[in-house]
């Protein structure tokens, strides 16, 4: 289907789509042929400029934090109003899709536009807010700028260095006129946020298995991030024998094992991957020494999650035993499951309902949010949107105009619902 941008003139979930598609390219990508949006890359930086054009013809003034966010405000009924903060993140993984994130940052500037489009102004400011690291994509750790905003500490490295070994995270911020000692800056006040507002697609198949196109989520599930390395010892592949080899690469083959069944067994939702695996020296003939491989665990509360990663490190422990083989665990990303706002779902459910004309469907999300955060500085809702086949991270990503023009529309219902019942 052709989407004549020309044609596009008034806001819509139509216009939102073909924007997502518009930043699916050069240069809003650092990737040949396929969509890559790392945090603070060139294409990070053509994307802003194209986002603060449209915050501003949606009648926004626009600025970019200290933390390197991107953020629009359209004025309430008087000055300074506290705000409803809507947005998502504008990083992508490598070869991703275009909807992940930038669909709910493109969604929050149709709805002002769509207020500003009527003349609407609120007893609170409208804010939308790109957020610049949500994936971990440049970085090793997730969700950077959202902490800044929250004002959760995390105290980031400046020297630690982007995935390419060619920058750190003090110049990346530089190259944008920041300063990585001065990130804390970006954090906002609790009084000066009424809610936080995520639109997104749903990343599972739930809602396409039940022929919805939107549902609300009630609570975001507990994560962990760990890096683990395993050291054996390298040897010729031809000369040790079976019996004598501290292979790291078996070892790491038994851990990866014991994660999926530990993950199957689980219940509350759990989860349990290994989606990374470094093998040193990585030659053909010689047996590996070293691997370093990422374990992610999550389930909808934190006890389940807790209770998994036990069970998986110590089957790790295990195999090391065995194999004599040694082990460093670094934790690098610690979520606490986390509840949506039970007012704001009861609105949000309101809107959905309103829209399609049926009761919301309510889930709890297995991935990550930026939301997830956002709730240690404010009440937080969150919008999902039927995505084909459940599936993102993947250049197959895919969602309609329909869908996403109710999705549109519940969030201008939900913003007059929330009029309504404030004060």
């Amino acid at each position: 289907m052709v989407i004549l941008m020309d044609r596009l003139d008034t806001p819509s979930g139509q216009r939102a789509v073909a924007r997502c598609t518009e930043l699916g390219r050069a240069p809003y990508s650092d990737m040949e042929g396929g969509l890559f949006r790392p945090y603070l890359g060139p294409s990070y930086r053509a994307t802003c400029e194209r986002l603060a054009q449209w915050m501003e013809q949606a009648g926004m003034a626009t600025r970019m934090d200290a933390a390197g966010n991107l953020v629009g405000r359209y004025e309430g009924l008087v000055p300074d109003a506290p705000a409803v903060l809507l947005g998502s993140h504008i990083d992508s993984v490598r070869d991703g899709g275009f909807y992940d994130g930038m669909l709910g940052v493109i969604l929050g500037i149709e709805t002002v536009a769509h207020f500003a489009h009527a003349g609407k102004r609120f007893p609170f400011a409208l804010e939308v807010i790109g957020f610049g690291d949500e994936e971990g994509s440049r970085f090793p750790t997730g969700m950077l700028t959202s902490h800044a905003v929250a004002g959760v500490p995390q105290d980031p490295d400046p020297a630690m260095a982007d995935w390419a070994g060619e920058a750190t995270l003090a110049s990346a911020l530089a190259e944008f006129g920041l300063d990585a000692g001065h990130m804390h800056r970006a954090a906002r006040r609790r009084d000066g946020i009424l809610a936080y507002v995520e639109a997104h697609i749903e990343q599972g198949p739930a809602l396409e298995a039940a022929d919805r196109a939107l549902g609300v989520v009630s609570a975001i599930a507990a994560q962990q991030r760990y890096r683990i390395t395993l050291r054996g010892m390298a040897g010729h592949a031809g000369t040790v024998a079976m019996a004598l080899r501290r292979d790291a690469l078996a070892g790491a083959a038994d851990i990866i094992l014991a994660a999926e069944r530990i993950g199957r067994a689980g219940t509350d939702g759990l989860v349990a991957t290994v989606g990374s695996l470094d093998v040193v020296p990585g030659a053909a003939n010689v047996v590996p020494g070293e691997v370093v491989l990422s374990l992610d665990v999550r389930a909808g509360s934190n006890a389940g999650r807790d209770q998994a990663v036990a069970d998986i490190l110590q089957a790790a422990r295990h195999t090391c035993a065995q194999r004599g083989l040694e082990m460093d665990i670094t934790l690098q990303q610690d979520l606490d499951a986390t509840p949506c706002d039970g007012r704001l779902t009861e609105l949000m459910e309101q809107a959905v309902g309103s829209v399609t004309g049926a009761p919301a469907p309510v889930l709890v999300s297995g991935a990550g949010h930026d939301a997830m955060i956002m709730a240690h500085l404010a009440p937080v809702s969150m919008l999902f949107i039927r995505c084909a086949g459940g599936i993102s991270h993947n250049p197959a990503e895919s969602v309609t105009p329909a869908d996403t023009d109710a999705a549109f529309r519940a969030l201008i219902t939900f913003i007059g619902l929330l009029e309504r019942h404030s004060g």
